[in-house]
């Protein structure tokens, strides 16, 4: 399996090689993004790490054509820091977004954060395929039924399909507006109440204390992911 590195600046493709390599990854690379879609159709690719200004295909339309027919983790590497590219680069369906000039340890700790998830929740139970778990909390799709601890919970409609979409894209950003599209599947009329509302409602469900999830997190000016701090 590869990390690949999406960059067309040489210098910065060659950092990004070495230090993955010195720290056991092995390590592919290329310059844009209808290159870089070539080499995620035929290689087993585990992370992308893409710059967003490059010719031909840009990182944005990469990975807006990528999440067509694949779920391989992205993270973004640019010198574009506006809080709007960040939201726009992970409504696409990135996982991370890092600006340039960068730190290599902290490029370092994402990567492994991500590819340390991707391997942990990636595989389901092979005796219930229905049955999504993640920290204390399980889904049993085949029944509609939620777990904490082993025990049933009662969910709400909206606030059970709510969870199912986080459980199944867990650690990653989701906007207000992603959000309502998958729940209701309907236009997304500037309703934040509604998310809120719902968002309330389910932590008061899943969480021992819904002010300080361990589950459901704010991810300030931007939306809410599923990342599990408990033990």
């Amino acid at each position: 399996m590869y990390i690949l590195v999406v960059d067309d600046e040489k210098d910065i493709r060659n950092l990004l090689q070495m230090t993955l390599e010195e720290n056991g990854y092995n390590v592919v690379g290329a310059t844009n993004g209808k290159e870089a879609l070539e080499m995620l159709k035929q290689a087993d690719i585990q992370l992308a790490i893409v710059d967003v200004m490059m010719p031909v295909m840009d990182g944005f339309n990469l990975v807006r054509t990528l999440r067509e027919f694949s779920p391989v983790p992205v993270i973004f590497l640019t010198s574009r820091s506006d809080e709007m590219d960040k939201v726009l680069g992970l409504s696409l369906g990135a996982d991370d977004y890092l600006a340039k000039p960068f730190s290599v340890a902290e490029l370092l700790a994402r990567v492994k954060a991500i590819l340390r998830r991707v391997n942990r929740y990636k595989e389901q139970p092979s005796g219930n395929p229905d049955l999504i778990k993640y920290g204390n909390l399980a889904i049993d799709k085949a029944t509609c039924t939620v777990y904490k601890d082993g025990k049933p919970l009662e969910l709400g409609a909206k606030e059970y399909k709510m969870l199912l979409y986080f459980m199944e894209r867990p650690e990653r950003v989701f906007t207000k507006k992603q959000l309502y599209y998958a729940v209701w599947e309907d236009d997304y009329l500037f309703d934040d109440n509604t998310i809120m509302v719902h968002i309330s409602r389910l932590r008061s469900r899943i969480e021992d204390d819904p002010q300080n999830p361990q589950y459901l997190k704010t991810i300030r000016g931007i939306g809410y992911k599923l990342h599990y701090t408990g033990k």
